[in-house]
């Protein structure tokens, strides 16, 4: 006759691993990235602060306007290149997004770690840096040189995991 085990003793069968607070908002900025609705790369990011999110967002029209799954992308149709030319789209980042969230509930983002899916671009470092967020984590890409320039001369931590 087999003995039954315990739920704690059958847990103990299954090793896992915890992961770290970075790699745990990482996850979390992954799927609010699904929420996307650019149709050349899905980013997400969130606001932290002592081990609490703040505020998320994601890359995506403004509230109320048409998002381009539902009308193309002009970006696409004009053969404008990553990283160029940002004003001729209509969506905003989501670094952005997750800044005007916290702003329009009143949150205020300062002493704040940005977990992004992608590396910050130069508009989105210089609003960083006005919010005051301290610290950013990436785990992806996409560096803007300038932005780059900014975040450090601004004394800002970037680590890519």
């Amino acid at each position: 006759m087999a003995v039954k085990k315990t739920p704690a003793e059958d847990s103990e069968k299954k090793i896992r691993t915890r992961p770290d607070w970075d790699t745990y908002f990482l996850d979390i900025v992954e799927l609010v990235s699904r929420r996307s609705t650019c149709l050349r790369r899905a980013v997400g990011a969130a606001l932290v602060r002592d081990k609490r999110i703040l505020a998320t967002g994601y890359n995506g029209a403004p509230s109320k306007l048409k998002h381009c799954l539902e009308i193309g992308c002009l970006r696409e149709k004009l053969n404008v290149p990553s990283g160029e030319r940002h004003e001729l789209c209509r969506g905003l980042h989501a670094e952005q997004n997750a800044i005007i969230q916290a702003a329009f509930h009143g949150v205020s983002a300062s002493g704040s770690t940005l977990y992004c899916t992608n590396h910050p671009c130069v508009i989105c470092a210089k609003m960083i840096i006005n919010a005051g967020v301290t610290r950013i984590v990436v785990s992806d890409g996409y560096r803007d040189e300038l932005a780059a320039q900014m975040l450090k001369e601004a004394g800002i931590e970037v680590t890519q995991l």
